[in-house]
């Protein structure tokens, strides 16, 4: 027995060697690489349709795993209202978003999805979360809109909280004094 142990460990070791030497080095893969070498390297590897689905973002309510693999999606949005059930809680939201990144784990690159949650009334998509801080409370102590990880920019004045007052003082301009006759009791602006 003992003379067949040595060739059979040797053949073993053999066997696995091959099968490791042919495994492809996949330098986008490699955290200790520049950044841009990764990404030129992932770039070059992919196809065209791989670099489409990159660019798109699907609807949470339409997404599932095996979509995102067959079209290589790079984005899934929960939009306003968009949950995975009615009083979802945290680990509900955690399971939906890790099936999804299976899929999107399980293509050719592994190239894994972005989610993202629209914060219109904060996030408050998962129940009994607390919403606040949102755009009032973010506004002006972090400068919101200088950081284009905020995607609500858009709606805002400014990304400068003078310009947002000096705006905001127009407001009594505009609407002037209250109507000695007014009924509401307040300044209105009429199309009669």
């Amino acid at each position: 027995m003992g003379k067949f142990a040595t060739p059979m460990l040797g053949l073993a070791f053999w066997c696995l060697w091959v099968v490791a030497s042919g495994a492809v080095y996949m330098k986008y893969k490699d955290p200790k690489q520049p950044l841009n070498a990764r990404i030129n390297d992932l770039m070059s590897r992919m196809t065209l349709e791989e670099k489409v689905g990159q660019m798109g973002q699907m609807e949470r309510g339409f997404a599932s795993a095996a979509l995102l693999k067959k079209y290589f999606i790079g984005s899934v949005l929960s939009g306003g209202g968009s949950v995975p059930a009615p009083k979802a809680s945290a680990e509900t939201w955690v399971h939906m978003v890790n099936e999804l990144q299976k899929g999107a784990l399980a293509t050719r690159l592994g190239i894994p999805m972005i989610y993202g949650i629209d914060a219109i009334d904060g996030h408050n998509n998962v129940y009994k979360a607390t919403i606040f801080p949102h755009n009032v409370g973010l506004g002006v102590t972090r400068q919101v809109c200088r950081d284009p990880r905020w995607g609500r920019c858009y709606e805002s004045y400014s990304e400068d909280h003078k310009i947002v007052q000096a705006m905001t003082e127009i407001i009594p301009g505009l609407q002037g004094d209250i109507p000695a006759n007014s009924q509401k009791g307040v300044p209105f602006v009429s199309g009669k």
